[in-house]
């Protein structure tokens, strides 16, 4: 039997009197300036605080909770108290928020990360359905401490550069004598072994600068196992 789609909670529909714990908001949270974008859709309730918010995002985009954020909406700063802002204990329901409002949530404030939020749909919630669920999503979350938007791009594309493709072909070289040509003394030589030792350093840097790769089921698995709650009461 082919599964009716959700229906979003309309004025002239019952649901619409629904209490607030029985409301799901649909959120697009995404990085600014960054291309392509990296971005993630979460089903959060409404009853949530942007402290909880808080925590979802660093589970969802893939950061790690070690850096002051806050969120700046309407005319208002919530988040960190060393920052001087407001509380985040505050629910989005009693907020009201409504749906297509944006607002900008920053993580590190040093660079700062800016991040939009916008709140795409209201929903009635399933039953026997756990939240927040992160529904979709794409791209690689930056490592943290990386420099910000510009150097994240630049060093995310120096993996295709000319440095990478000699270094690779360093690689390639010295194993293919090894394993190939089955010679492994070639690696008694120290300059051999120096070169080849730095290639797969420069190498590694560079795939670890391509950032932590978005996995729906990851974000879910740490979603259900509660790590949204451990991250939320870092750093504030």
């Amino acid at each position: 039997m082919k599964r009716r789609p959700k229906q979003p909670l309309s004025k002239d529909s019952p649901a619409s009197s629904a209490t607030d714990g029985d409301v799901i908001l649909q959120v697009k949270v995404w990085l600014i300036g960054i291309s392509p974008m990296v971005w993630r859709r979460v089903l959060v309730p409404a009853t949530f605080t942007l402290r909880e918010m808080h925590g979802v995002i660093q589970v969802a985009m893939g950061w790690e909770g070690i850096h002051l954020c806050q969120f700046h909406l309407r005319a208002a700063r919530y988040g960190s108290w060393e920052v001087s802002a407001t509380s985040p204990d505050v629910t989005l329901a009693a907020l009201r928020i409504g749906k297509s409002a944006r607002f900008v949530y920053e993580y590190d404030l040093n660079i700062p990360w800016r991040h939009e939020i916008r709140i795409e749909d209201r929903l009635a919630a399933d039953v026997g359905k756990t939240y927040p669920i992160c529904a979709d999503g794409d791209g690689a979350c930056p490592p943290e401490d990386c420099g910000g938007p510009a150097d994240f791009m630049r060093r995310r594309d120096n993996m295709l550069s000319l440095d990478a493709l000699e270094d690779l072909g360093t690689m390639a070289e010295i194993m293919g004598d090894v394993v190939l040509e089955r010679r492994p003394e070639v690696l008694d030589d120290d300059n051999t072994r120096w070169r080849l030792e730095q290639a797969v350093a420069r190498s590694q840097a560079r795939e670890q600068a391509q950032g932590r790769p978005f996995s729906r089921r990851d974000v879910n698995v740490r979603l259900r196992g509660g790590e949204h709650r451990t991250l939320m009461h870092q750093q504030y």
